[in-house]
């Protein structure tokens, strides 16, 4: 009966990613690049062969879908474990166990270990000797940079294997096998224009996805509707929901310095407002264009860290989203302003002078020698005041033994 659910309030109500969680690589939607046929990772799935792996990408792309597709495969023993949800003092009990198996059969077992940045550095290390000798196969799940977030010493013994967002086309698929569910068991329909209209929703999450079309289900019935519609939708989401991940957090602002480098007003003000909608704090935006100010543009418009300057002076009196207009100014002043680079290379020489010639002392002549008893000792004597000399005293200036090198580096020594 349609209405069932709230008839009979008891009734058990999987969630629809549950429901629809793929079974088989035939089911599993995503991933060509991984498991389309003849694949490395397929290969490795269909063949029980997979070793110690990292799967990480971003949520909802399938990591734990496809590892519990793993299960199915490998005639072994198989454990999922949550990494937020376990106890250090529990890992080792964990592992205790999982090798014990090892030792009756002499097969390894498989743990998929989710969210395994949730652990740090020394609890991850735990699994290190198990992974090696072959007595454990560990799978672990990330949405964060691998290279960030875990291990370098499990990274290194482990196979890594990037997950990409689902595209609008793949959403859509497993949107039309729910909303196909939902007519059969509940009799309401899911217009075609809703399917389309989430999948765009979810940013290539399917799990976003199908959790607001299992929303849009719950109010239909509560509502005894027989057709869930965009009016319903728009109800649900009235506003796109935008937040950064860690790695969009240094990608987005990556490409926005990038854009604003290679004199690109358009990219860069994109860039910007991709940021901005997406929940970027201003402040961290105008820190990284003081930055670009002086790195990419310095000594060719000095005025370039001076609008930045009065940009944050500004946004900080205004707020948004008006000051979101002082941010776009100061982000085009910089992309259409001319560019050097020489202050970070004059940066740059000057490091490796003094890694290369440690600490050279300072020539008699430059030392201080405003206290009693500095002439005794010879501080400062030789140094010419050049004021009033039209400036054009030449002295030595560098240590003695660097004495005529060049380190500030003009563009035309580039």
């Amino acid at each position: 009966m349609q209405f069932e659910i709230f008839e009979n309030k008891n009734k058990d109500f999987l969630p629809l990613s549950v429901r629809l969680a793929p079974q088989t690589l035939e089911e599993f939607v995503g991933q060509e690049h991984l498991v389309g046929n003849g694949k490395p990772l397929r290969v490795l799935i269909e063949n029980g062969r997979l070793k110690s792996s990292i799967f990480f990408g971003p949520p909802g792309c399938g990591k734990t879908a496809l590892a519990r597709i793993v299960a199915n495969f490998v005639k072994t023993k198989f454990e999922e474990v949550n990494a937020a949800k376990i106890k250090p003092s529990e890992i080792k009990n964990l592992v205790d166990h999982l090798t014990g198996y090892y030792k009756a059969t002499g097969k390894p077992a498989v743990l998929y270990l989710d969210e395994i940045h949730r652990l740090n550095r020394l609890h991850q290390e735990f699994f290190l000797p198990f992974t090696e000798d072959g007595s454990l196969i560990l799978i672990a799940s990330t949405t964060h940079n691998p290279y960030f977030a875990i291990s370098s010493a499990l990274l290194s013994r482990s196979m890594l294997f990037e997950f990409k967002p689902l595209s609008e086309e793949e959403i859509l698929k497993i949107l039309k096998r729910a909303s196909s569910l939902i007519f059969e068991e509940y009799k309401i329909e899911t217009a075609e224009n809703v399917l389309l209209r989430i999948s765009q929703m979810a940013d290539g999450d399917a799990r976003r996805a199908l959790n607001i079309l299992e929303t849009a289900l719950l109010v239909a019935i509560n509502q005894r509707l027989f057709q869930i519609d965009m009016e319903l939708i728009q109800e649900i989401m009235p506003h796109r929901a935008y937040t950064l991940t860690e790695d969009e957090h240094y990608d987005m602002i990556s490409a926005l310095i990038k854009s604003i480098r290679g004199s690109d007003p358009d990219a860069a003000v994109y860039w910007l407002v991709r940021l901005l909608e997406q929940g970027e704090d201003p402040l961290y935006i105008i820190r990284r264009l003081f930055v670009h100010a002086c790195e990419d543009i310095g000594l060719e418009d000095p005025e370039a860290i001076r609008v930045v300057s009065a940009c944050k002076e500004g946004f900080e009196m205004v707020g948004r989203p008006e000051g979101d207009i002082i941010l776009t100014f100061a982000v085009l002043y910089l992309a259409l302003a001319k560019k050097s680079n020489a202050v970070i290379r004059t940066l740059a020489k000057a490091r490796e002078i003094v890694e290369e010639t440690g600490k050279l002392p300072v020539p008699l002549h430059l030392m201080d020698s405003h206290y009693q008893g500095a002439k005794r000792l010879g501080r400062g004597m030789g140094y010419v005041y050049p004021y009033g000399k039209n400036l054009g005293v030449k002295q030595d200036y560098l240590p003695d033994k660097i004495k005529g090198i060049k380190i500030f580096q003009k563009e035309e020594e580039q």
